[in-house]
C-alpha cells in the first residue's frame, strides 16, 4: 500500500510534536477547528512501552504511556513518535503503533534533554549514525511508514554527513530542526542551511519528502520559507500555542477573546476525558496562551490560573464575559 507521505500536495504543512503541548486533548481540539496536513504525538520512550507492556503484562487501558499514544479518527494522517537508542525496544514500540492503527513511526533524533541523551537517544544519536540506522531498520520491521526527525548536527552543522545517512536507509520523510543540539534555541533557526538539506535529499534519496522546522511564525511565514527553500513540508511548532486556527491561516490576534476562551472550556474538558491521570496543572500553559492580548486579560487569567477542574474554568470564564 502506498504511503500517504507519497499522497500529499506540496507543500504540506505539519503540527510538532511537544511534550505536555500536542496531548491527545489538544489535538482534538485543533483536529476539530482547523487539523494539520500530519499530526505528531508527543514523544514516548521505547524503553518505557516495552518495560510496562511487555515485562509488567499491563493493560492498555492502565499504561499511562499507551495512553499517550491516544488519538481521535479526525486527526489522521498521525504519527507516533518514539525515542530511544535499542533495537529491541523500538521494534517493539514500532509493532505497537501498528497494533493501534497509526499511519506511521517518526523516531525522535533531536531532543536534547539530558536524560533522554544518557539513553543514547534523542540529539544523542548524532553521535552514533550506524546506531540510529539501527534503529531505523528495527522500527520497519513493524511495516508502517518510518520518518525521523532530527538537527543539522549536535555540536556544529554535519548535514553533509548525517543527513546521508539517515537518507540511506529508505525513511518515509526527514524533518530537520536547523539548529544544532549545541544551539537549542538561542539562536535563530538557520532557514538559509535548509536549501543545502533539500540538495542532500535530491541527491541520496529524491523520493523521500523533507520537512523544514525552527522558528516558523504563522501558514504565511510557512508557505514562504517552502518557496524560498524547496522544502516539501514546514513544521510549526510554537504557533500553536493559544491558537488552534493556526493551520487555518488565523493568526493569534484574529480570534476574538469570547472564541478563545470557549476553545480553552472545550480543552479542558477533553484534558479531563483524555488524561485523566495528570494534573490539571499541565492546563497552566495553555490558559497563559488563549487568556491574553485583549482588556482584562490579566486579571481574568490570574483567575483561570487557580482554576483545578474543567467545570471550576468554565464557571471562571461564564462570571467574566467579554
Amino acid at each position: 500500500m502506498e504511503s500517504f507521505w507519497k499522497r500529499l500536495t506540496r507543500p504540506f504543512f505539519v503540527l510538532a510534536p511537544m511534550a505536555d503541548v500536542t496531548d491527545p486533548a489538544y489535538r482534538k481540539l485543533i483536529a476539530e477547528i482547523a487539523p494539520p496536513d500530519v499530526a505528531w504525538t508527543e514523544f514516548v520512550s521505547a524503553d518505557g512501552l516495552y518495560h510496562t507492556r511487555e515485562m509488567k503484562k499491563m493493560p492498555d487501558e492502565e499504561n499511562p504511556l499507551v495512553r499517550d499514544f491516544g488519538y481521535s479518527e479526525k486527526e489522521r494522517p498521525i504519527l507516533a513518535q518514539i525515542f530511544g537508542s535499542n533495537p529491541e525496544t523500538i521494534r517493539y514500540a514500532a509493532k505497537l503503533a501498528a497494533e493501534l492503527g497509526f499511519d506511521g513511526v517518526d523516531i525522535n533524533m533531536g531532543c536534547p534533554d539530558r536524560s533522554i541523551e544518557k539513553q543514547g537517544a534523542g540529539a544523542a544519536m548524532m553521535k552514533t549514525p550506524e546506531k540510529a540506522r539501527e534503529v531505523i531498520r528495527a522500527a520497519k520491521e513493524a511495516g508502517l511508514p518510518v520518518s525521523v526527525k532530527t538537527r543539522i548536527g549536535y555540536n556544529a552543522e554535519v548535514m553533509d554527513e548525517w543527513l546521508p545517512a539517515l537518507l540511506s536507509e529508505d525513511i518515509a520523510a526527514l524533518t530537520v530542526h536547523l539548529r544544532t543540539r549545541k544551539e537549542m534555541s538561542a539562536v535563530p533557526a538557520h532557514w538559509d542551511l535548509m536549501p543545502r538539506a533539500v540538495e542532500i535529499r535530491d541527491r541520496v534519496s529524491p523520493g523521500t519528502p523533507i520537512i523544514g522546522n525552527g522558528d516558523v511564525k504563522d501558514l504565511d511565514d510557512a508557505r514562504k520559507k517552502a518557496e524560498e527553500t524547496r522544502a516539501d513540508g514546514v513544521m510549526l511548532g510554537r504557533g500553536i500555542f493559544g491558537n488552534p486556527w493556526l493551520f487555518a491561516g488565523r493568526k493569534h490576534e484574529d480570534t476574538p477573546p469570547a472564541e478563545r476562551l470557549a476553545a480553552l472550556v472545550t480543552l479542558a474538558r477533553y484534558f479531563e476525558e483524555l488524561r485523566p491521570r495528570k494534573s490539571f496543572h499541565i492546563l497552566k500553559k495553555h490558559i497563559k496562551a488563549f487568556a491574553t492580548g485583549f482588556d482584562g486579560a490579566a486579571e481574568l487569567r490570574a483567575k483561570l490560573m487557580e482554576t483545578e477542574s474543567a467545570d471550576e474554568l468554565a464557571r471562571v470564564v461564564a462570571a467574566n464575559p467579554l
